[in-house]
């Protein structure tokens, strides 16, 4: 197995660059673009904003239960939030269902995937999509600590590549 810190300059080199092979990456947004205000819901029904993550790298994944692809992803955020999560990162997986945690819906989904790692958000009102201009889901906007967009994958990728966690890793430290 090729040691991930070795390979955090490569990754990071086809992330900015956006060269040819870089799909098993998220595209760079370039300049860094400051992002449009929206609030969610927690678990516990507290509205929040991405200011609740100030300071850390989000990776802010659009979902819904009844997208097939977001249910093939689901496994590898988890993962990801399982490697990275408290070192300096926060995978947040927001529904855009319109049922609430309350309905059950997302507690099943996340049982019925293998979830364990990743608290339940929500956005009912489907917010986000509007604020990130989202083409469809699964949609994911990588938000460095400066609470900027610098980098954005619509459509599902296995979040727990090597590639994507050197990427992530290198702008945690950053």
């Amino acid at each position: 197995m090729i040691q991930r810190a070795s390979m955090a300059g490569a990754a990071l080199a086809l992330f900015l660059a956006g060269a040819a092979g870089a799909s098993t990456l998220p595209e760079p947004t370039e300049p860094p673009r400051d992002l449009a205000p929206f609030t969610f819901q927690d678990a516990s029904g507290n509205t929040l904003d991405l200011g609740a993550f100030a300071g850390q790298v989000v990776v802010l994944n659009l979902w819904a239960t009844w997208c097939a692809p977001c249910r093939a992803e689901m496994p590898s955020l988890d993962a990801l939030q399982a490697e990275l999560g408290g070192r300096g990162l926060q995978v947040l997986a927001l529904s855009l269902d319109r049922s609430s945690v309350e309905d059950d819906a997302l507690v099943a989904f996340y049982d019925e995937v293998g979830v364990t790692q990743l608290d339940m958000y929500r956005d009912t009102k489907m917010a986000a999509s509007r604020a990130l201009d989202a083409p469809g889901l699964p949609t994911t906007v990588v938000i460095g600590k400066d609470g900027r967009e610098v980098a954005r994958k619509s459509g599902e990728l296995d979040w727990s590549n090597d590639d994507v966690i050197a990427m992530l890793e290198d702008l945690i430290a950053r």
